[in-house]
């Protein structure tokens, strides 16, 4: 109905021929009959609703589809036990790839030509890498990630100057909460060509402990007493399977104490309990066998 208003050529003619033509165009426009426009205007819009509605339906039941593919591999993965920092990433990639398949099956609904948009989308995909260089840089290190597993959902970490426990690893970054319950977002790139310090990745761990005792007390004392604290408590391993025994020793001669160090093996979830609980047990029970805590002092001599 409305293809005369193609007729008019984008060359250059001469006037003539275009005050021709427009001459043609308007005596064809004003020929319209008003009851044949107005027919053909509501059955074009009647055709494009029908085309966004039926796109929208496409929409919902898509939407609905990839959240039940996606339930399905949480299910299959469950079954297979598969590692939760894996299940985060290809759960990431499949939704990211059905989405862009059900935007193209919409977008050739409505009448575009999907190759051209691809054949566009690929033509531009040099200028889109280098603008998001750092994006793809970051999905490869998530890839790297998944390959090489420095850490899994769940463990604690430290990495890029931030430490936390390790809650999602996305296409493009590592979800991190601190022990003060704070969020922080560090690129796969930069994580992944990093020093990760993975704290949960052993099932034991060493716990230390440096006390400063005064000079002129009993070392033989300070030793014997903070052994026998440590052998008293159920969380010290004496397995076959700790590294070692616990052990305790003079480890420094300080400007204003002597330093003792103790140190024993302990499972990865008692560590911190240990630590904070012998740490009392130290302050409270040493002076009790004449041990003392000394200030740090300096003695000034004068010369008169």
């Amino acid at each position: 109905m409305l293809g005369f208003f193609l007729e008019a050529e984008t060359l250059i003619l001469p006037d003539s021929v275009q005050k021709a033509q427009w001459k043609q165009i308007v005596e064809r426009f004003t020929s319209l009959d008003a009851e044949t426009f107005l027919r053909d205007f509501t059955g074009q819009v009647i055709w494009v609703a029908l085309k966004i509605a039926v796109a929208f339906a496409i929409y919902a039941a898509g939407r609905w589809i990839i959240n039940r593919l996606v339930h399905l591999m949480d299910a299959s993965f469950d079954r297979r036990q598969v590692d939760k920092s894996l299940r985060s990433f290809l759960r990431s990639l499949v939704k990211g790839a059905a989405y862009t398949i059900l935007l193209l099956i919409i977008v050739q609904l409505l009448g575009f030509n999907t190759t051209s948009l691809v054949a566009l989308l690929a033509a531009s995909g040099f200028g889109i890498g280098m603008a998001l260089s750092g994006t793809l840089q970051n999905f490869a290190g998530g890839i790297m990630v998944m390959f090489m597993h420095p850490y899994r959902i769940g463990d604690y970490i430290e990495a890029q100057g931030q430490a936390g426990t390790v809650k999602e690893i996305r296409l493009f970054s590592t979800v991190v909460t601190t022990t003060d319950n704070k969020r922080i977002y560090i690129p796969n790139s930069s994580i992944s060509n990093a020093i990760v310090n993975n704290y949960s990745s052993e099932t034991m761990r060493r716990v230390e402990w440096k006390v400063s005792l005064a000079y002129g007390d009993d070392v033989a004392v300070a030793k014997r007493t903070m052994l026998a604290m440590l052998e008293s408590d159920k969380r010290v391993l004496h397995t076959p399977d700790a590294p070692a025994d616990p052990f305790v020793a003079l480890s420094e001669l300080a400007d204003s104490a002597i330093v003792v160090v103790a140190r024993t093996w302990t499972l990865n979830g008692d560590y911190w309990d240990l630590f904070f609980d012998m740490n009392e047990r130290f302050y409270n029970e040493l002076p009790q066998q004449g041990l003392h805590f000394p200030f740090p002092q300096l003695d000034v001599h004068l010369d008169k």
